[in-house]
């Protein structure tokens, strides 16, 4: 996210986020896969990923969204999420 992540594409990410670069959407799209469906990425996933980002990129990406993903995954697990936001 070349200028961070702007209130107007936090609302985007549910609907394809048409301002997002193509790299952002890669990044999106490794991050919600490992979130809702890692056991579904395959060879050509990761061809996919090395064309935009590399295996530096690829492993950094993966260990940050590993970490938000572990720490929601805990607050819920807790039940320390917010009462006031549904989820």
């Amino acid at each position: 996210m070349e200028n961070g992540l702007t209130e107007e594409k936090i609302e985007q990410l549910d609907t394809g986020g048409e301002s997002f670069t193509a790299r952002e959407k890669m990044a999106v799209e490794y991050a919600e896969r490992l979130a809702v469906d890692h056991h579904n990425m395959d060879d050509e996933f990761f061809d996919r990923l090395k064309q935009t980002f590399t295996e530096q990129e690829i492993l950094e990406l993966g260990m940050m969204a590993g970490q938000y993903i572990g720490f929601g995954r805990l607050l819920m697990v807790l039940d320390l999420t917010p009462k006031i936001y549904p989820i």
